[in-house]
């Protein structure tokens, strides 16, 4: 079990484990005792063992000109709710990687690719974590999904997007290793005995699963990668659901607005924008809240619409996300949880009974047995034979999941972790196995 303290080791440490994720962003250094922290940062007074996956762009005057500045993380979400200059922030950028269709988004005059966007976001990292994480290294493990989000995506493209961007950055041939592989090794240290162990790692974006073989074999634990199989639906989605069916009604959605002698129906690609939290932002500049604007003079039921044209102009959305998150989080505990977003005018307050919950996320959990079952097939394993099943990441803890993995497995075979950083102390520990390569992704998970 790698020691989870995160005082700095005396040496530097042999191998780097980089965990870029949807929602939040670890790093974890592995050492020759066989140790394993993670890279803390101080933010404002607070410290925190992930950053948040987020750029924020501004820009400042000096002199005459426009100079355009970044930061990252929690330092990008502190200038975002500052808003006192023109800005652009954007989060959960990884959901684009494998898009063949997203090419480049154009952020204060400067055009920006998915490479473009994840070489800025390393930058904050390394500044942020002042000189501790060289990515100049030689042994660099960065983790994967196993399939990444979005309708149709190109795998090989994501590939190619991210090995550009740490190049930049100047990491040398580093690994690539699925997420959950990751999170394999860290459960196996805990194995007393050989076992095949199934790793349901549920991200923001993505849910990935991977069947494992571990074995001690002459006092060395080795393992054999069985299969993998992964989808594009997480926690990001569930969220929505709330949204969905919750929020979005109080702010027009389903309503109606007058043109002529007719009743037409308010379009819905507006609230298309109310899935991720930080598109709202891009409203003011895309002209949807013009429409939107526009609408109100003729809405059947304008206070709905100015409520959303509010929660628009005045950044509303973190704080809204964070309401939906903790009814979610409340859900998992409690058959029946209140939502209560407050904002300036703006109150949107009601109660969510877990059933309901899970009657909308229930095609999306479909999915995930689907490919649950997928992961099982590639690996020639009959769920009889897994011994012990590793659950990991946030939605893990939803209980319409958690009884997926119960009615398959058994609850004595179930073994849970909130500890987000378990796959990046996984990663760091694979970068010491003097076969590393054999972990390392080269083609598609297919």
């Amino acid at each position: 079990m790698p020691d989870t303290s995160h005082t700095r080791g005396q040496n530097a440490p042999l191998s780097i484990g980089i965990d870029f994720g949807t929602s939040n962003t670890v790093v974890a250094f592995a050492y020759a005792d066989g140790r394993a922290e993670a890279l803390t940062f101080d933010h404002n007074g607070q410290t925190l063992q992930g950053f948040v996956t987020a750029l924020c762009f501004w820009d400042e005057r000096k002199g005459g000109s426009l100079t355009t500045r970044v930061e990252g993380g929690p330092w990008a979400i502190d200038q975002f709710l500052d808003g006192s200059a023109a800005l652009r922030f954007i989060q959960s950028f990884k959901t684009f990687a494998a898009s063949a269709t997203f090419q480049e988004t154009r952020i204060l005059r400067e055009p920006y690719r998915f490479e473009d966007l994840l070489a800025t976001f390393l930058r904050t990292l390394v500044k942020h974590a002042d000189g501790r994480l060289d990515l100049t290294a030689s042994n660099i493990v960065i983790g994967r999904p196993v399939t990444f989000a979005g309708r149709r995506p190109d795998d090989a493209l994501a590939m190619q997007r991210y090995r550009t961007a740490f190049e930049r950055l100047g990491a040398k041939d580093p690994a690539y290793v699925y997420e959950p592989v990751g999170a394999a090794f860290f459960y196996a240290r805990q194995l007393k005995r050989d076992s095949t162990v199934l790793v349901a790692d549920f991200g923001g974006g993505t849910s990935d699963f991977s069947v494992m073989r571990f074995e001690q074999v002459a006092g060395q634990l080795r393992a054999e990668p069985l299969g993998h199989a992964g989808i594009g639906i997480a926690g990001d989605a569930f969220d929505y659901c709330i949204v969905d069916r919750i929020v979005a009604p109080r702010l027009g959605k389903g309503g109606h607005f007058r043109s002529f002698d007719k009743e037409l129906s308010i379009p819905n690609h507006y609230y298309a924008n109310l899935a991720r939290w930080h598109q709202l932002a891009l409203m003011k500049t895309n002209g949807d809240l013009n429409g939107l604007q526009d609408l109100l003079k003729s809405a059947v039921e304008p206070d709905k619409l100015r409520k959303f044209i509010e929660i628009i102009e005045f950044d509303m959305g973190f704080s809204l996300y964070s309401a939906v998150s903790r009814t979610k989080i409340a859900l998992s505990s409690e058959e029946e949880a209140r939502f209560s977003f407050k904002g300036g005018d703006i109150a949107i307050e009601g109660k969510l009974r877990r059933e309901s919950f899970e009657r909308w996320i229930a095609p999306g959990v479909a999915k995930i047995a689907a490919t649950l079952d997928e992961a099982l097939n590639r690996a020639h394993v009959e769920g009889t034979a897994i011994d012990r099943v590793f659950l990991t990441g946030g939605t893990s803890f939803v209980p319409a999941i958690r009884r997926l993995f119960v009615e398959r497995f058994g609850e004595e075979r179930l073994v849970s972790t909130d500890q987000f950083e378990s796959i990046a102390y996984g990663l760091a520990l694979i970068g010491q196995d003097v076969q590393k390569e054999r972990w390392a992704v080269t083609g598609s998970a297919a």
